[in-house]
């Protein structure tokens, strides 16, 4: 019984890690200029902004960084169904 809360613990700590690397990743900001576009994307592969000559592209933004939410979602997804993602990597703690 006290491996179970042991392993609550272990859990929750990585959460808890996991969080801060996410903090972490969304300092991480990247900003390229070419031919008149500009791009900032964040290490957490978020577009802040696109612009074309001083004009901000708002709604694309959204859209790719929508359609990349979708796709990170998808790939999770078959990750879990392959028997990887954190179950895979925790080696089953809750079982």
């Amino acid at each position: 019984m006290w491996d179970k809360f042991k392993q609550l613990g272990e859990l929750n700590k990585m959460r808890q890690q996991a969080s801060a690397l996410q903090k972490e990743l969304e300092k991480i900001v990247e900003t390229l200029e070419k031919n008149g576009w500009t791009v900032s994307v964040t290490g957490d592969q978020k577009i802040r902004y696109i612009k074309k000559d001083g004009e901000d592209f708002n709604a694309l933004v959204d859209l790719i960084n929508e359609a990349m939410k979708k796709v990170q979602k998808e790939a999770a997804k078959k990750m879990m169904e392959m028997g990887g993602g954190l179950s895979g990597l925790l080696g089953n703690l809750g079982k």
